[in-house]
């Protein structure tokens, strides 16, 4: 960052190119930060590192994010009665890959000082924190590099669990969305050999699963993190009923995007800093989801999706007047306890020039079964904005508004309306 905020920005400080004040803008709002958060107040001082809480943290989060894609009546498995199970996966028996670039943590007790694009592997075992889960349960354990030998394994296994990844980092495009190697081949030949195989994906971004439709389950687990096969583990036997959402689509395939190549940046030129305009004259604003629904194109799975160990019913929306809020019920129609993301969405006026919905508000909620709960989210203003070229500000264009409410930008039972004059 020196590039931008070193020598060259003291320089065109004192020169008068970028004006005193707007230095003193930009340090006004650090220190804003600084006494909003209580930094200024109380001070962080230098102590032991707490590793055994940073693990739990971690281990919690990763409970919290990782996506149930599909469960046909397999998941959560019943370690009492699982007699054998083939978990099948490089690494799998010892690690669990990160992300790289601003992404990447060095593991404990590690090295510090890695190169930044490295591919890491957590120390955080998925066959142990199974085995811990299932002690009784007779447990294989194959890379998948030779798929004959893990088509073996799967045959003589109750359940299959594969544990596949896709590394990334920023300062680089994926070729495409499938899985690198021979993974796809691998989980189509294991899932062949058994029904019950569960998918695990280690990923930082959508993939396709030509496979999909012959496994038992897919959990998106992202990259897990320092603890993340315990996680895993909770969420495969229960002990968590998961509640991720997706952040992103999931598209059928790469043909289906805005922009089916990647573009190609010229070489450095400035300082061997990369610099160059990208357009969005393809997409606009129909940026993610809003793309996808503005071309009626199907998806693999839906912004928002996620599924859950129990079901959820929304009903009775009401949208105040001036659109402020939306007010419905929750219930959680289910058998186990379990957290919803309740997802608000807004179709503005015509006039807006954007015939999709978009996300302006949401609320995640734990519910007991058969529990009833009376949700109200907040609608402000700025989310059912558009930005007015010619006022230089955004406005709220006037006409009926649309909001519609459920489980993912695909699912939404409730709808209700408002109108700005």
């Amino acid at each position: 960052m020196d590039n931008f905020f070193g020598a060259p920005l003291k320089a065109a400080v004192e020169s008068g190119k970028v004006p005193m004040a707007q230095l003193d803008d930009h340090v006004r709002r650090i220190l804003y930060a600084y006494f909003a958060s209580g930094i200024m107040d109380d001070p962080p001082h230098k102590s032991v590192v707490d590793v055994q809480s940073g693990f739990d943290v971690a281990r919690r989060i990763e409970e919290q994010s990782a996506v149930l894609l599909r469960n046909q009546s397999q998941l959560p498995l019943d370690s009492s009665k699982l007699r054998s199970a083939a978990v099948i996966g490089m690494h799998a028996d010892t690690g669990m890959i990160s992300g790289g670039g601003s992404a990447q943590v060095d593991p404990m007790g590690a090295q510090s000082g890695r190169p930044w694009r490295s591919q890491v592997w957590f120390p955080t075992s998925p066959l142990e924190a199974i085995r811990a889960k299932a002690p009784s349960t007779h447990l294989s354990f194959c890379s998948g590099e030779n798929i004959a030998e893990a088509v073996a394994q799967a045959k003589q296994a109750e359940v299959a669990l594969v544990f596949v990844w896709q590394w990334e980092a920023e300062d680089g495009d994926l070729p495409n969305l499938s899985l690198p190697g021979n993974q796809d081949e691998l989980i189509a030949a294991v899932a062949a050999a058994n029904p019950h195989t569960i998918v695990v994906l280690e990923t930082g971004s959508a993939i396709k699963m030509p496979w999909l439709s012959k496994t038992g389950a897919v959990l998106e687990a992202w990259y897990g993190g320092s603890k993340g096969a315990d996680a895993i583990a909770n969420i495969l036997f229960g002990a968590v009923n998961p509640s991720g959402k997706l952040p992103m689509t999931f598209p059928m395939s790469e043909n289906d995007l805005p922009r089916t190549t990647i573009a190609q940046p010229p070489k450095p030129v400035v300082n061997g800093v990369l610099s160059f305009k990208v357009d969005y004259n393809i997409e606009g604003a129909a940026v993610g989801y809003k793309w996808f629904e503005s071309q009626k194109k199907p998806v693999l799975f839906s912004f928002g999706f996620g599924l859950s160990y129990t079901t959820f019913k929304y009903s009775s929306l009401t949208v105040s007047a001036d659109g402020s809020t939306a007010a419905f019920t929750l219930q959680n129609t289910g058998n186990r306890r379990g957290a919803e993301v309740a997802q608000v969405y807004a179709m503005l006026p015509s006039s807006s020039g954007e015939p999709w919905k978009r996300l302006v508000g949401w609320k995640k909620i734990e519910l007991d079964p058969n529990q009833t709960i009376e949700l109200k989210v907040r609608l402000e203003p700025l989310a059912l904005s558009v930005w007015d070229e010619s006022a230089h500000k955004f406005i709220q264009p006037s006409g009926s508004y649309r909001i519609v409410v459920g489980g993912s930008s695909a699912d939404t039972p409730l709808s209700g309306t408002f109108t700005v004059q």
